[in-house]
């Protein structure tokens, strides 16, 4: 999807820490009591509507009236009514009243509906409704990108919803009847990749006509005369029977007038049909009208929720088929005022952004009622701000927005509009010029952007910040903020009064901004640091200089301008006269890049910090244990000189005594600079431990523990801790005894210890010196900033700080993450999902290059294929945007389709010599308009794109790739590439056009034509915008999730299954119904019921996940390829077996088109989809796919992985079943001597192979008599009859749990507790290699990031 939330930084590790931090374990337990309080039990009333019988409808108390009112709203024999009251007891119920606070209604009570007469306003909102119940079921708002609808193709596999047909049709027993053929695209092998099965067809999108036009008539607004009689407005209708009527809205109602296209006369017809609703008037006017309502109502109450909700953010697709254009009033009369959700009760159209921003900020945060309605409030505030944001951004570019500096040039202008302040991303007054330009111009408000998420994450009282969202579109960057009030009538100069406006020539400071971002400074390690002004003096900040802090007229405090919210990228800032460590160096380290405001990410922070810490651990801890071994041999030498032999019985391990003294922890006798190479040589010891490249000597002091430290580079899991207490004995008493000193304020303990941790403190460039703290100071290596002198020792740690994350990201992240590929803890599939895996460990995507240039020299490089082709179509397409914006902006409006086919033919299509079509009509009439063409952004007659050749085209990728990614692709055309890399046409067309914007026709392309073009201008049907925005977080409800999935993976699934239900609840009441992290909630959720036996439920959970993925991340997200695999699961355990087959298949064709066949996770799919084959009896398309995952399994795992094992039986299973025994025992042969080798003789897997082996034996050896006794005897020979088994639906399921991962934990305790220590025992083997039948539960069911 052409989402911007796929450049999304993703800040949630980092979050959901800090949230972590203000919450002890008290809290939880507080909390849960209060989820108690919230759940009120609901009641049921009965509702009497005018010509309807009374229902009884289920409602809570916490609810607000208005909500019966939308309920009514949505059901189908009362969606039709929007303007009545309710009433108790003849009492009119206020709308915003929770139902709680009103006196009198209980279980039982009895509300009526009651007419009220009409208001223009409300007649608008009737006629609107009116229209979205007649377009409910056309998709064309979903393909256009609007109103936050988006596509889902789930119910055509499913046949519509699961739980109905569960109930309709048991599918058990009709094997026979199914069609299990796949397409021939999906058929393993197969080279086709077609476009068009993206989009199945869906028979309920060609709507039934109910009325062929409905508009506002030209006679509108009624005259003063009428408004007296009553006349709110007029509309005109034609019937499907082609009837033309003239409709007046009057206060009574709806009734038909006599005025016709030319003729005014506003007296009602005869007869007038007056009615209170537009759909009774029409039901008696046109039969046709009638029946079709009726049954478009039903069809769209039997559509999923989820299928029609609308999402938080925008999502676009990039394909959509040629849909009619049909007349619509409201869309006409939408695009021309500034209607920004029509449901707003705001007086004055347009909403104080700001206000509302800073407001819902506000709120209490005491309890969890109060934080929920706060966190509601503020996701509310921020998605309907992002839609405004983007809409306002593209008017800006389309020229529809006067600027507010008009007589500037175009690239300097800045807007206002919709209470919303844009400018573009271009350098203006050369403000970066020292920077960088219009690259930094470019990179400062994504920076900015980080920064406005950091501290709004940090959330701290009486701090404020801009809502910014960040818009790509046709080429230009927009940068969309609410405006401080009181900003625009005053100069710059004047409002700051913290911080600084020229980069840090000029600095102010200000005690209020200094006491609230302190607040800040620990969760976001930024250290306070004082810095020189004009005059020489030194000022106090607590955040970098271009930090600026404005007191608005609302007496609030912002600050803006967070584009340094964190530290520089050292290894992309070259800075004279620093060095970066040797083996920086020669990895080309430090870089020259665009600009100079390359940041480190807050993941890699985070990351840096931790792995700090456990460092720091380990010294003290060594240190003690040295103190107390001292004591004990009665030594008085002071400890700390001994360390550099640590005493021998600390660690059994004699080689520990080679230390060499550059690593002795005592950091007291060196200078700082060799503290810093200290610092060096241990992550390098590190990085020699995790890479298992053991011809380093190691430093002694981490011989044992290293591999520990930096298990997974992020040393983020529990179990590390555990080791390191194992390896050493008297660790863990040491490591208490670290802790206490860490905690104390280093007052009370005596001198010995604090010298200790002073140690430990500086060796690891702590700030503070009596416990650990580590915090950056932003301004270091920023130009213009200058530093009084007696801080010049700590500016000097700092540098060194800086320079040690930043080899922390080359010397750990990166390894790490190839590491975790390769064990496949991490499988991006797609760009996106690829940038995901970088963020989350902190590796900003400019280092991409560096990445595939690592996994070029990784020996085991054949089993990170996948990882390479996805990271260089990345590369290629990244690149092929930037060139892409520069072209776009280029081009003038008329021309846009024209230039984008151009540009994708260039990039994509083989035909050598492709030629532009300039549009005619404008060549003529350029001369006459040219003096006022370019006041829009871009106007220009400029035609220069269409001079673009694909050969100039691939050229200027190859030098972007040089130049930004610092990596060689040796390719002049697209055809080279794709043979070079073995990428596909598709995907790279899908790549670019989800990271530009741009919608293209589905429909089969050429790519390899060598005669014509793939594409011409009629296939781009639209360009959208790329948002980038922050997403405000659920807390609350993330903590739940994560104690919920805590107590899974220690095995308490009731446990969990409660508190994971109880999150969705939370999630649910901040986000509404749809939302990425109650995708995953979801997810979970169907997972623990099917473990736990409830089918069905599973079943609906995950239904719901598909539909929820389908919609908020888009049809062919990588995550949404997976949920369909859960589902198919799920389906084959409930015996809809033909569905299970078909979620299979649509998963295999997605998964074809993001990434191709050659991906490990295609084996999984290959191994389920054979599974279900041979379940039911089709067993030689179930080898084709047994046998491609076997290839796959083989190819990604190694020969002799226990996958590989798995993937052989299964295919032996299905030789067995056609009896073709001599195959079948090959195949289990290999299988059981992997387990033989793998697990020992006397594993469970190795026995359970070897007695499958002897029983395909005795099954071999008897058909071999039969043949014989067959060829002896003839036709009379007395055959036993041979056993040919279909194999049994609980066998073929049983398998399908094993390849997926799901264990059933026979839920005793002992059981568990054996299951427990195996999962232990197994992490410290640390064997790559585990079976996942054994894996813990946590197969993917790590939340995803915004």
């Amino acid at each position: 999807m052409v989402n911007g939330d796929g450049a999304h930084e993703r800040t949630e590790e980092a979050e959901s820490k800090q949230d972590g931090n203000s919450e002890t374990d008290g809290g939880e337990e507080s909390n849960e009591q209060e989820v108690i309080v919230i759940q009120d039990t609901g009641f049921t009333v009965k509702i009497q509507a005018p010509g309807t019988e009374p229902f009884d409808l289920q409602v809570s108390p916490q609810e607000m009236v208005q909500e019966i009112h939308q309920v009514l709203m949505d059901r189908e024999d009362t969606c039709h009514r929007t303007c009545f009251s309710l009433q108790l007891d003849g009492n009119v119920l206020d709308n915003f009243a929770e139902l709680k606070s009103i006196e009198g209604l209980q279980e039982g009570s009895l509300l009526k509906v009651v007419e009220e007469p009409y208001t223009v306003r409300e007649a608008r909102i009737h006629v609107r409704h009116i229209r979205d119940l007649l377009k409910s079921l056309d998709p064309s708002d979903a393909y256009n990108g609007v109103d936050c609808n988006s596509l889902s193709f789930l119910s055509i596999f499913t046949d519509g919803d699961l739980g109905d047909s569960g109930k309709r049709k048991k599918k058990g027993n009709e094997l026979e009847q199914i069609d299990c053929t796949p397409p021939e695209h999906i058929l393993p092998g197969s080279k086709d990749r077609p476009l068009v099965p993206l989009q199945p067809h869906n028979k309920d999108w060609k709507p039934m006509q109910c009325l062929k036009v409905l508009t506002m008539s030209g006679w509108n607004p009624p005259p003063g005369n009428r408004k007296m009689h009553g006349d709110l407005m007029y509309l005109y209708m034609v019937t499907v029977e082609e009837r033309h009527v003239s409709v007046t809205a009057s206060t009574r109602g709806f009734y038909l007038n006599q005025s016709t296209t030319y003729n005014f006369n506003p007296k009602p017809s005869n007869p007038s049909f007056l009615s209170h609703s537009l759909v009774e008037l029409l039901s008696q006017i046109s039969p046709a009208f009638k029946k079709n309502f009726t049954a478009l109502q039903k069809k769209r109450v039997q559509r999923h929720p989820f299928e029609r909700i609308a999402t938080p953010f925008q999502v676009y697709s990039w394909t959509a088929p040629q849909v009619d254009h049909a007349m619509d009033c409201v869309r006409a009369e939408d695009a021309y005022t500034s209607r920004l959700g029509y449901e707003e009760h705001i007086p004055g159209q347009t909403r104080d952004w700001n206000e509302e921003l800073q407001t819902t900020r506000e709120l209490p945060r005491k309890n969890l009622p109060e934080r929920l309605l706060r966190e509601r409030a503020i996701f509310k505030v921020h998605s309907d701000f992002a839609a405004a944001a983007t809409r306002g951004a593209m008017a800006v570019i389309d020229g529809n927005v006067m600027a507010i500096n008009p007589g500037e040039e175009t690239r300097m202008q800045m807007f206002i509009w919709n209470n919303i302040f844009f400018s573009l991303g271009f350098d203006v007054r050369d403000h970066y010029r020292e920077l960088g330009g219009d690259a930094a111009a470019h990179a400062a408000p994504t920076n900015d952007l980080n920064g406005v998420r950091a501290y709004g994450a940090v959330d701290v009282e009486g701090l404020y910040t801009l809502g910014t969202v960040v818009v790509d579109y046709r080429g230009y960057r927009v940068t969309a903020q609410s405006i401080i009030p009181g900003i625009l009538e005053r100069e710059q100069e004047q409002s700051v009064i913290y911080g600084s406006i020229d980069f840090g020539k000029t600095v102010v400071s200000h005690s209020k901004y200094l006491e609230l971002l302190e607040k800040t400074s620990r969760p976001l390690k930024v250290q306070s640091h004082n810095v020189l002004n004009e005059k020489n003096e030194a000022v106090e900040l607590c955040s970098s200089v271009e930090c600026k802090g404005i007191i608005g007229n609302d007496g609030r405090h912002y600050i803006l301008d967070l584009l340094r919210t964190f530290p520089p990228d050292l290894n992309f800032l070259p800075v004279d006269g620093e060095e970066l460590p040797p083996e920086s160096r020669r990895q080309g380290f430090p870089r020259q890049h665009r600009h100079r405001l390359a940041c480190l990410r807050q993941e890699l922070i985070e990351a840096f910090v931790e792995h700090r810490y456990l460092l720091f651990m380990k010294m003290a801890a060594l240190q003690l244990m040295q103190q107390k071994a001292n004591k004990d041999a009665k030594n008085d030498v002071p400890a700390i000189t001994e360390t550099a032999e640590t005493p021998s019985e600390s660690n059994a391990d004699t080689t520990q005594t080679q230390t060499t003294a550059s690593d002795s922890p005592s950091a007291t006798e060196v200078s700082t600079d060799s503290t810093s190479q200290t610092e060096n040589d241990t992550v390098a010891a590190s990085q020699a431990a995790t890479d298992g490249e053991e011809n380093h000597s190691k430093p002694a002091t981490n011989g044992h523990l290293e591999p520990a430290v930096t298990q997974n580079g992020e040393c983020k899991s529990p179990l590390e801790g555990k080791e390191l207490e194992e390896s050493i004995p008297g660790l863990a008493q040491a490591k208490e005894l670290a802790e206490t000193l860490v905690a104390e304020d280093g007052s009370c303990i005596d001198p010995k210890s604090r010298e200790v941790v002073l140690n430990a403190c500086k060796a690891v460039g702590s700030i503070s010196n009596t416990s650990f703290d580590i915090r950056f100071n932003p301004d270091i290596f920023s130009p213009g900033v200058r530093f009084p002198d007696d801080s010049a020792d700590d500016v000097q740690k700092q540098k060194q700080l800086l320079k040690d994350a930043a080899f922390f990201l080359v010397s750990c992240q990166i390894p790490s993450l190839v590491k975790d590929c390769l064990d496949h803890s991490a499988l991006p599939m797609d760009g996106a999902t690829l940038t995901e895996s970088l963020h989350q460990r902190g590796i900003n995507v400019r280092y991409l290059g560096t990445v595939l240039e690592f996994v070029d020299k990784t020996p085991a490089k054949a089993q990170l294929e996948h990882f390479y082709r996805i990271g260089i179509s990345e590369l290629i397409t990244r690149c092929a945007k930037h060139i892409f914006k520069t072209y776009l902006q280029g081009v003038e409006l008329s021309a846009l389709s024209a230039a984008v086919s151009h540009f994708l033919n260039c990039f994509l299509s083989s035909f050598p010599d492709s030629v532009a079509h300039l549009p005619p009509d404008e060549l003529v009439s350029r001369r006459k308009s040219r003096k006022r063409r370019n006041r829009v952004p871009g106007g220009g007659d400029n035609t220069a794109w269409a001079s673009l050749t694909p050969n100039e085209l691939w050229k200027n990728i190859a030098s972007e790739a040089k130049s930004y990614y610092h990596f060689t692709i040796e390719c002049e055309s697209v055809d080279q590439v794709v043979e070079k890399y073995g990428l596909q046409k598709t995907t790279l067309l899908r790549e670019i056009s989800v990271k530009t914007g741009i919608q293209i026709l589905i429909k089969e392309y050429n790519f390899d034509s060598r005669h014509k073009p793939a594409f011409t201008e009629e296939d781009i049907l639209n360009i959208f915008p790329v948002v980038k925005h922050v997403n405000p977080k659920a807390s609350d409800a993330f903590h739940f999730f994560q104690s919920g999935q805590a107590k899974v993976q220690q095995g308490f699934l009731k446990e969990g299954c409660e508190l994971i239900n109880e999150a969705l609840n939370l999630f649910n009441n901040v986000y509404g119904a749809m939302h990425v992290e109650i995708c995953a909630c979801l997810r979970l959720l169907a997972r623990l019921n099917y473990i736990m036996g409830d089918h069905p439920e599973a079943l609906s959970n995950q239904q719901k996940a598909v539909l929820m993925s389908e919609r908020v991340l888009g049809i062919e997200h990588p995550n949404t390829i997976q949920e369909y695999m859960h589902l198919s699961l799920y389906c084959f355990a409930n015996g809809q077996l033909s569905t299970a087959l078909k979620l299979l298949y649509r998963a295999r064709y997605l998964m074809l088109l993001v990434s191709g066949e050659n991906h490990p996770e295609m084996a999984l799919l290959d191994s389920n989809i054979g599974l279900v084959l041979h379940g039911v009896m089709e067993y030689d398309l179930s080898l084709r796919f047994l046998e491609n995952a076997l290839t796959i399994n083989t190819k990604y795992h190694g020969s002799r992985s226990l996958k590989v094992a798995l993937s052989h039986h299964l295919v032996a299973r299905v030789y067995e079943s056609k009896a073709e025994f001599r195959s079948a025992l090959q195949h289990e042969k290999e299988g059981y001597t992997i387990y033989k080798n793998q697990m020992g003789e006397a594993h469970e897997k190795t026995r359970e192979s070897s007695e499958y082996l002897k029983y395909l034996t005795q099954q071999a050896v008897a058909l071999q008599r039969t043949m014989n006794e067959i060829y002896k005897n003839g036709s009379n020979a007395s055959i036993t009859p041979l056993k040919f088994t279909a194999p049994s639906m609980a066998s073929v399921l049983e398998q399908l749990n094993i390849i997926n991962g799901i264990i059933f934990i026979p839920l005793s305790q002992k059981d568990l507790e054996n299951l427990k220590a195996e999962v232990q025992r197994r992490q410290q083997l640390g064997k790559s290699e585990e079976p996942t039948e054994d894996r813990p539960l946590e197969l993917e069911d790590k939340i995803p990031i915004d």
